[in-house]
């Protein structure tokens, strides 16, 4: 039987993180074997994010293009009216892949996601699968991260309230 963490807040759709029996423990590691969403909720899906700020500057080193990555991360969700703690999965691209940049990123993920146990102030951490990969799509760019989020499904009465002004719907 596995190990079973369930959150149920106002802010989040009703979700279980799963341990499954016969897996070791992965949280020291920053993620979650598996983490199950119930419905009704919207989800977002955040093309891979770099490490370049607003302006397209890239930073040269590994850490600051992580911390940024998850900033970019962070604001994109914000423009679909989630937070860090909607995420249920994300995919991690690192370019040539080491102990030492493993170790930054795991810096930079625990700055928003953490245990999940009271006292830990930040939501459990998402599923995740991290690719060491020799390049990625512009010259420089270190890390790439691609987010899943789950978002509750709002009374319309609170949707109409809280749609940001800032958000442009495209119709498909």
């Amino acid at each position: 039987m596995p190990t079973l963490h369930s959150t149920d807040t106002p802010t989040t759709a009703p979700r279980q993180y799963l341990q499954p029996a016969g897996l070791y423990d992965c949280s020291p590691n920053g993620y979650t074997h598996v983490v199950a969403v119930q419905e009704p909720l919207r989800w977002l899906f955040v093309s891979g994010q770099g490490g370049e700020n607003a302006q397209a500057e890239l930073p040269d080193g590994f850490a600051a293009q992580a911390v940024q990555a998850l900033a970019n991360v962070k604001t994109a969700l914000a423009a679909g009216g989630a937070d860090m703690g909607h995420v249920t999965k994300l995919t991690v691209l690192i370019v040539d892949h080491s102990l030492e940049r493993f170790e930054h990123w795991q810096s930079s993920l625990r700055r928003h996601w953490g245990s999940g146990e009271p006292g830990d102030g930040k939501p459990r951490f998402p599923a995740c699968t991290l690719i060491p990969v020799p390049k990625l799509a512009l010259p420089g760019m270190l890390i790439e991260v691609e987010a899943t989020a789950a978002v509750p499904v709002a009374a319309p009465a609170q949707q109409a309230a809280g749609t940001p002004a800032d958000r442009i719907a495209i119709a498909a």
